[in-house]
C-alpha cells in the first residue's frame, strides 16, 4: 500500500471533502464501538486493563480506516474519477438566487392548485358514489 498523494493540486478539494466525509462517518463508528466496549462486563479484567481494551480496539480501528481511506482517495482509478467529477461541476452553470426562489414559487403555487384540485375532485366523486349507492 502506497500512501503518496496521486497528482496533487488536481481535484483537490472533491478528495479532500470525501476523505473527510468518510472520515466523519469511522469516528462515529468508532465512538459507537468505544461506548458498547465501555459498557460491556470484562470477566477478569481490572478497571485499567477494561479501559486499555474498550480505547485500543477503537482507535486501532480507527487508524486502520484512516489510511484505507487514504489510499481509496489517492488510488488512480479513484482519484481519476473524482478529478473528472470535480471538473465537471466546474463548467456548470448555476441558477441565480432569483431564477431558484421563483423557481421554488411556482413549484409551490403548482403543489398547492394540484392538491386543492385533488381534494375537490375526491369531494365529488364521495358525494357522486354517495348518492350512487
Amino acid at each position: 500500500m502506497r500512501l503518496k498523494i496521486y497528482k496533487p493540486g488536481q481535484g483537490k478539494n472533491t478528495r479532500l471533502w470525501s476523505g473527510i466525509g468518510a472520515g466523519v462517518i469511522v469516528a462515529l463508528g468508532c465512538l459507537q464501538l468505544y461506548n458498547v466496549l465501555e459498557a460491556m462486563e470484562w470477566a477478569g479484567l481490572t478497571e485499567v486493563g477494561r479501559m486499555w481494551v474498550s480505547s485500543l480496539i477503537p482507535v486501532t480501528i480507527f487508524i486502520v480506516l484512516g489510511l484505507l481511506i487514504f489510499w481509496i482517495v489517492n488510488k488512480p482509478a479513484a482519484a481519476d474519477f473524482m478529478i473528472n467529477a470535480e471538473g465537471e461541476l466546474k463548467k456548470v452553470s448555476w441558477s441565480s438566487k432569483r431564477e431558484v426562489a421563483i423557481s421554488t414559487l411556482i413549484v409551490i403555487i403548482v403543489l398547492f392548485s394540484l392538491a386543492a384540485l385533488l381534494g375537490v375532485s375526491d369531494v365529488v366523486f364521495r358525494l357522486f358514489f354517495g348518492w350512487l349507492i
